[in-house]
């Protein structure tokens, strides 16, 4: 399979300009260049920009993907929207990483698998992750715990990092860890958050607070009011001098500030959960089995009931002298020979095998594939 990269990049608080557009260009000749956009897919070489540096410099969102395992999101925000001192308790290695420029806070969220398969052909966009840029901006920071569970995931593949373990606490456990968005979602699945591990840290959760999808009238008007004059003028200012589409959710994040989904203080070092996500994943997996065990019980008692007309298919199969005619009487010869031993009656098999065998001696297609399954 040939290399694969795809970088996507998006602006998103305000176009690029021509100039920047052109400097952008300088980078790459085949990207697809765009007053919001930034795209190319690499089968060999490689991008020439540092994604980090075109992040803090042009854009406010970037994917990366390759075919060897590697997702990568990044994010910017205005500083005014999340705070470092509040994002970093969820950083952990170079998986989840956080730091500023002198207008923004960036995010960086990474997963390395590089045994998992690889779907070509795949949907990468930024379409379905975008939204969790105006959760964190409105202060839901699930999307924050949700990186740093895919990076403790990642961190317990290490062979030598029990100790770290011990004594890595759990961040603040945002509310709503159970009932993720639909952002949240697709963004747990990008960065393979292990579903059990999800599930184990979501019972620390507190529910989240129910609110209507757009504040009202009535919700909005005193919050409004208590608003420092100083401040309200300053955000009519920037209103008054143009289009500026982060000012929406700043907005909203300064009004309901107070108001944003609730923490709860992390309880747990990383052992617990990791240990509780590994329970939990063991038992799961052994209801799995017993279900599938009591399934194929059933099933085995069912096809020896009704023996006799299996006997029959086989018979007309073998007389077609087709070889894939032959694969499925074998088939069901090893299913029957399953079913009698299932319900203790594999002499009966085993002398209406024989008496088959004898029958069909110069079927030699027959008897290689009976002998290859071991139906002597």
């Amino acid at each position: 399979m040939s290399e694969y990269q795809y970088y996507e990049f998006q602006a998103l608080d305000r176009p690029l300009s021509p100039e920047e557009q052109e400097q952008l260009r300088e980078i790459s000749t085949r990207a697809r260049i765009t007053a919001t956009s930034f795209t190319n897919t690499y089968n060999w070489g490689d991008l020439s920009g540092n994604p980090r540096r075109m992040v803090e410099r042009y854009f406010d969102a970037h994917l990366y993907v390759t075919n060897w395992g590697t997702h990568r999101l990044l994010l910017r925000l205005p500083k005014q929207a999340l705070d470092l001192p509040m994002v970093k308790p969820y950083c952990l290695d170079h998986q989840v990483d956080a730091w500023t420029t002198r207008t923004h806070l960036l995010l960086d969220l990474t997963s390395e698998d590089e045994v998992g398969d690889w779907i070509e052909g795949a949907d990468d966009s930024l379409a379905a992750l975008i939204g969790v840029r105006d959760e964190l901006a409105t202060g839901d920071l699930r999307p924050l715990y949700l990186a740093w569970l895919s990076a403790l995931s990642a961190w317990e593949l290490e062979d030598d990092g029990e100790a770290e373990y011990q004594t890595c606490p759990e961040p603040p456990v945002p509310a709503g860890l159970g009932e993720l968005t639909a952002p949240q979602r697709a963004l747990a699945d990008f960065l393979r958050v292990d579903d059990d591990l999800l599930t184990v840290a979501a019972q620390a959760s507190p529910a989240a607070p129910k609110k209507s999808a757009r504040p009202t009238k009535k919700e909005l008007t005193p919050l409004i009011a208590a608003l420092p004059q100083k401040e309200k003028d300053a955000l009519l200012l920037r209103l008054a001098l143009g289009p500026e589409p982060g000012l929406h959710a700043e907005l909203l994040h300064r009004l309901h500030g107070t108001t944003a989904p609730a923490t709860a203080p992390g309880r747990h070092s990383a052992a617990h959960l990791l240990d509780a996500a590994h329970t939990r994943r063991t038992e799961r997996r052994q209801r799995a089995e017993q279900k599938r065990a009591a399934a194929r019980a059933q099933h085995l008692t069912t096809l020896a009931s009704e023996a006799e007309s299996t006997w029959q298919q086989i018979e007309a199969h073998i007389t077609t002298k087709k070889t894939t005619a032959y694969d499925q009487a074998v088939t069901l010869l090893v299913e029957l020979r399953d079913a009698y031993a299932h319900t203790g009656r594999s002499t009966d098999f085993r002398q209406r095998l024989s008496n088959l065998r004898e029958e069909y001696q110069r079927r030699p297609g027959l008897i290689q594939r009976l002998d290859r399954h071991g139906l002597r």
